[in-house]
């Protein structure tokens, strides 16, 4: 099919390298990470309140250092994406509006859990188990699904064929689900039932805006096999929706 230049759901699909934003918008990650870590291991946090004559401080250090290693993952898992999966061009608008979406969670989760607002020690419990499951799991739905699918594409004969396996075969947007997965563990570290709406804001976002975008650009370039496709598999949620 000919590289038309396509922008659905306020992505542009059109194929491309953007090596710039590529390596700018890890970059910048990275150092938003970094940020997260001098507010946790260097008394950045501390620093930070004595510049506005308060004495703030995480009650909870546990847990603001399990808060950081959920970013530190995520960044991982996003730099494997930006610079390895994605194939689709980055415009700088998106680079730097998911910028401060991440800025948004990751410091603000970060804060939340680590217990600047109270005064007392939550110890880790059951729901802690709950939420480790679920960040790994969700982790392993997004990346690995992006993987098959990458390793499967390579092949130059599926070139310009629609991919419908691996962890595809049980939800046509798994690696959305995943996210939506693991941000649900990242909230619970927090103890703050509240933070839950950020995952069923995602959801939303997905469920209402990006699958409908996706699906219309994916029939419109792989027809009749994506239309089959969508015909006997779940749309988001394994053998749910």
């Amino acid at each position: 099919m000919e590289n038309v230049k396509q922008n659905t759901g306020g992505v542009n699909r059109e194929y491309g390298k953007a090596t710039a934003q590529r390596f700018m918008f890890v970059g910048l990650h990275l150092t938003l990470v970094l940020f997260c870590a001098w507010l946790v291991f260097a008394g950045g946090f501390t620093y930070l309140g004595s510049l506005f004559g308060e004495q703030w401080q995480f009650a909870d250090m546990t847990r603001a250092e399990i808060l950081f290693g959920c970013a530190a993952l995520y960044w991982l898992r996003h730099a494997i994406t930006v610079l390895y999966l994605l194939q689709r061009a980055i415009d700088w608008s998106e680079v730097f509006g998911l910028l401060c979406f991440m800025a948004f969670f990751e410091i603000g989760l970060l804060v939340l859990g680590g217990g600047a607002f109270r005064d007392s020690v939550i110890p880790l419990g059951g729901l802690d188990v709950v939420a480790v499951v679920l960040l790994v799991v969700g982790s392993f739905f997004n990346t690995f699904s992006e993987l098959q699918r990458k390793w499967w594409k390579k092949d130059a004969s599926h070139k310009g064929k629609c991919y419908t396996e691996g962890l595809f075969k049980y939800s046509m947007h798994i690696n959305y689900f995943g996210d939506t997965v693991l941000f649900t563990g990242w909230a619970l570290f927090t103890v703050n039932f509240w933070t839950l709406l950020l995952p069923l804001s995602m959801a939303y976002s997905f469920v209402a805006f990006h699958i409908p975008a996706l699906d219309s650009y994916l029939e419109d370039r792989y027809g009749e096999p994506f239309k089959q496709y969508a015909a006997k598999t779940k749309k988001f949620i394994p053998f749910i929706y």
